[in-house]
């Protein structure tokens, strides 16, 4: 005879992430069927963790009569358009009451499917099958008694006349529930909704708990109807579908609860795209600063090794523009859009330029009265030129002064960026160093042709100013 603890175990590991404690769990669960006089197939079942579907751990025939079953189904698949209570259950926690299920040896069953749980959620179900001629459903209250015939009927062919003309041209499933929790309403969207779902009969006459796909029951739904905030919507995942759900308490005589099925799950992939290209597209940019970071790093390895204080510099130049560009891209890595602060660039290129200088008695004040996101674009060429321009008072602005400050403050105001690169150094005459230098045709250059905008130069014995305006 097969040990069906080390069965349990090995199929449990096989396919779930389950912990020992729940095992643990589902093995005295099934020790104690074991001694029990049960007159029903038991089984226990567990959902995969790598496709939509359960496995069967674990199955008990009845005592004193026949199974319903000639051979074992243990490791099995139970499939959603074959037990779809089953996969119900292990989804949302609830109970499943007398739904119809094909077996794995093909044989129509009645299922009454109990949630295991621990204190996250369903670590498996018990399930109880009879066959289909019995009646699991007379478990619940049966309404109509409570109902006259005649009333019940005229209401009745009042709605599917409405229904009939409207609610099927509806693209949403609509479920009606009476005051007792069984369906007496629907239109034809939802028959094709839960057959998607694995239901194998129609689901006009079954009860709100077996058809509810949010982890309510009709009892929690009554208790909740003096609440505010109602009706209420939620979002659900069933069969690799994602469906808005939407209840509504009715005013009619014998109907209690509307139910609006929504499905959503073209714009839940939609959705997922974009968090998947965003990732990507961050890990782009973490790749390309990385591999700025690098090119730094051979520079200067090559300014170090250079004779020529010319090509020293220049090669140091280069240095501070390439991690002007990285800087940008670091801080893309981790924005979720293509947006960013354009004062965390600015800060990062005066680090980095600082760390090049090693001035302990240059200040670098970086000030901004809001955040202002930009594009990566435009975020690139900004930060090119706040480096030119504060490399270049690090550089000419100081002289041998034991003190200096430079500072960078950046504005918004109707709709115009206004940023103003501004130190406390000698000042320099623009027109001949327009001529000569290369710092400052990039400057001149990116403001024109990246951003569009207009610049200006202010320079005298009292320090320098440049500041360029663009639009937002």
């Amino acid at each position: 005879m097969i040990n069906y603890k080390k069965q349990i175990e090995e199929l449990c590991l096989l396919h779930t992430g389950l912990s020992e404690q729940d095992i643990a769990r589902i093995l005295e669960l099934a020790e104690s069927f074991q001694q029990s006089e049960v007159q029903d197939d038991v089984f226990i079942d567990v959902l995969s963790s790598v496709s939509d579907e359960a496995i069967v751990v674990y199955h008990r025939r009845p005592r004193g009569q026949q199974s319903l079953y000639q051979g074992s189904v243990t490791g099995e698949r139970a499939l959603r358009e074959n037990e779809p209570g089953v996969l119900r259950t292990l989804e949302t926690g609830i109970m499943t009451q007398g739904l119809i299920a094909n077996t794995q040896e093909n044989h129509l069953v009645r299922q009454t499917v109990y949630p295991i749980k621990n204190e996250t959620g369903v670590i498996a179900v018990v399930i109880y099958e009879k066959n289909v001629s019995d009646n699991i459903q007379a478990h619940f209250n049966v309404m109509g008694t409570e109902c006259e015939d005649n009333e019940m009927s005229s209401m009745l062919t009042a709605m599917l006349r409405f229904k009939d003309s409207i609610i099927n041209q509806l693209e949403d499933a609509v479920l009606v529930f009476d005051r007792y929790g069984f369906l007496k309403l629907k239109n034809k969207q939802a028959d094709v909704y839960y057959k998607k779902l694995g239901y194998l009969e129609d689901i006009e006459g079954l009860h709100y708990d077996n058809l509810s796909l949010d982890q309510t029951t009709f009892s929690d739904v009554i208790k909740q109807h003096t609440l505010p905030c109602y009706p209420s919507t939620t979002d659900v995942k069933a069969a690799d579908r994602y469906y808005q759900v939407k209840r509504l308490f009715m005013e009619e005589e014998d109907l209690s609860v509307g139910v609006i099925l929504h499905d959503v799950s073209e714009i839940k992939q939609k959705e997922a795209e974009i968090v998947s290209k965003s990732v990507a597209i961050r890990e782009i940019h973490h790749r390309v600063k990385n591999n700025l970071q690098t090119v730094a790093s051979l520079l200067r390895i090559q300014a170090r090794k250079c004779e020529s204080p010319e090509a020293k510099k220049s090669l140091n130049d280069s240095v501070s523009r390439v991690l002007a560009i990285a800087a940008t891209h670091e801080l893309l890595s981790t924005e979720i859009d293509a947006q960013v602060d354009l004062m965390d660039v600015i800060r990062l290129i005066a680090a980095n330029i600082g760390r090049c200088f090693v001035h302990d008695s240059v200040h670098v004040d970086i000030d901004a009265t809001e955040s202002i996101c930009l594009d990566s674009d435009r975020t690139v060429a900004i930060a090119l030129i706040v480096s030119e321009l504060i490399h270049n008072s690090y550089e000419h602005a100081f002289g041998d002064h034991t003190k200096g400050k430079i500072t960078v403050t950046a504005t918004l105001k109707d709709g115009l960026v206004t940023v103003v690169v501004k130190d406390n150094g000698e000042g320099f005459s623009v027109e001949e160093a327009s001529q000569k230098s290369l710092g400052l045709s990039i400057v001149r250059s990116y403001v024109k042709d990246k951003l569009m905008g207009k610049l200006s130069f202010v320079s005298n014995q009292d320090g320098t100013t440049v500041t360029f305006t663009f639009k937002k």
